[in-house]
């Protein structure tokens, strides 16, 4: 993990919480959450559904508006950093336009952008080759398999080279054996780019296979029971899941979900 000092955090939260306003009440998502991510951290957040995962995610992204306490990204509020393109997103559908071909999915953020036609294809040609996909930048995403389409949605989110990746449950509905490829593909991605990256998952393993850092989160609201900083080299072949080592950190993720649902709401 890159160390950093305190003002270097590229995510900072402080005593952050959000409540919605429903029909049937006032439900608080988050609350009093306070982490920093350093350059360079793989960050996963785990816990039980509705816990603020995936809320804190796009609180981050700028699609929430906290209630209380305070975020920056690389320094802005999250509304500047989104201007400022300072991440990438990555959802837990691909949502790829089934009109356009991979190589178009890719661009259309470069689109919207206003690069040129030739900063496009350079861009798209590049991502492709990082994602594995070299050669199906003609496909239609029909053509591909499940986890070719995410990985066709990393590329995406890599086209305009945000410092930042935020990745929601991006594997979640894969077969086991895809997931497992896609997790080593990753990790590989994330040494040649060493983009800082906000992972999203309901898995032990996956978490503590990624990351750098695993930030447990309880039940609503969501709360962070435990942060646990990993043990693991950087080298971490899929067998790394059978050591003690990895075993112990899964053990503490899991000691941390269920001390999680003891707090009170």
């Amino acid at each position: 993990m890159v160390q950093t000092g305190q003002n270097d955090a590229v995510i900072r939260a402080e005593k952050l919480s959000l409540t919605f306003e429903t029909n049937d009440g006032p439900v608080n998502a988050l609350k009093d959450v306070s982490l920093e991510v350093n350059p360079g951290d793989f960050v996963s957040f785990i816990g039980p559904s509705g816990c603020g995962k995936t809320t804190f995610l796009r609180v981050i992204a700028a699609l929430e508006e906290p209630t209380a306490g305070s975020i920056t990204v690389n320094g802005m509020s999250p509304d500047e950093a989104r201007r400022a393109r300072a991440y990438g997103y990555v959802f837990q559908a691909a949502g790829l336009y089934p009109w356009r071909t991979i190589g178009g999915n890719v661009k259309l953020p470069l689109e919207i952008m206003g690069f040129s036609r030739a900063e496009q294809e350079e861009r798209v040609r590049k991502v492709l080759e990082l994602v594995d996909l070299a050669g199906f930048e003609k496909k239609y995403p029909w053509q591909l398999s499940g986890g070719m389409q995410q990985r066709a949605s990393i590329a995406r989110a890599l086209s305009f080279d945000a410092d930042i990746l935020l990745m929601d449950e991006p594997f979640g509905a894969l077969d086991e054996i895809v997931r497992d490829h896609l997790n080593e593909q990753l990790l590989k991605l994330w040494a040649r780019t060493r983009k800082t990256i906000a992972f999203v998952t309901h898995s032990i393993p996956e978490a503590v296979y990624l990351s750098t850092r695993i930030v447990v989160m309880s039940p609503r609201p969501g709360r962070i029971a435990d942060v646990i900083e990993s043990p693991l080299p950087a080298d971490r072949p899929l067998d790394i899941r059978d050591t003690p080592e990895f075993l112990d950190v899964a053990h503490r993720v899991r000691e941390g979900l269920r001390a999680g649902h003891s707090y009170d709401d």
